[in-house]
């Protein structure tokens, strides 16, 4: 897809789980573990690929849905879950193709980056750090730093006043419709990578900038 003219962005926010760093294994692992704990039977790999993206608790409240669990388990689960994700947190996960390559091209350019995630705050830059991406970005953003998450435009126009940059001139890259509809009401500009999750639908059906198959194919405008 052609990129859209546009005047080259002050700074870049970059979505996590998904476009980053693909996390589907730790995700898969540890709900094996919690649902172990609470003797109920293990959700599949394409239920986790499909239900991932709202947040950690959104997720662990469907996957008790899925496998016939009772709603007032979530407590007993979530404790389970936060101390499964501590212990594994980065075990089965590995940085997509493209990503330092391309960080490295941002930080060249000298703009600066935040990740804004709907995984809580600590795990995420637990996450970055045990990957060795923590040093490309000047804040860190979990689902747990504001009063809304993705697909709510607040935490985009929280780390816009953050970065000190207008959305219109802060681009957006993320890996689904939680991160398209959180830019668009937000007003950043949005490129999205074709690589993660978007609940099973295809992502080049939603409209971007750009459409990238690597971070290293970014296309920025010249200025």
């Amino acid at each position: 897809m052609t990129p859209v003219t546009l005047d080259p962005p002050l700074a870049l926010i970059l979505d996590l789980d998904g476009t980053l760093i693909d996390t589907l294994g730790d995700f898969v692992a540890v709900l094996d573990r919690v649902l172990a704990d609470l003797g109920l039977p293990p959700v599949s790999r394409d239920f986790v690929e499909h239900t991932i993206g709202r947040g950690s608790e959104h997720l662990l409240r469907k996957t008790l849905a899925e496998v016939g669990g009772d709603a007032a388990l979530f407590e007993r689960a979530w404790t389970l879950y936060q101390a499964h994700y501590e212990a594994l947190n980065g075990t089965h996960a590995a940085v997509y193709p493209g990503v330092v390559a391309g960080l490295d091209a941002l930080r060249a350019r000298g703009l600066p980056l935040a990740v804004l995630t709907n995984k809580p705050a600590a795990p995420a830059r637990d996450l970055l750090r045990r990957k060795g991406l923590d040093g490309y970005f000047r804040h860190v953003f979990g689902g747990d730093d504001f009063a809304r998450k993705k697909p709510d435009p607040l935490p985009l126009v929280k780390t816009c006043e953050a970065l000190g940059t207008p959305p219109a001139a802060t681009w957006m890259v993320g890996d689904s419709r939680n991160d398209a509809e959180a830019a668009r009401a937000a007003g950043c500009p949005l490129v999205l990578v074709t690589y993660g999750y978007n609940h099973g639908e295809d992502i080049r059906a939603v409209a971007a900038l750009q459409h990238l198959d690597r971070l290293d194919a970014l296309a920025l405008p010249a200025g």
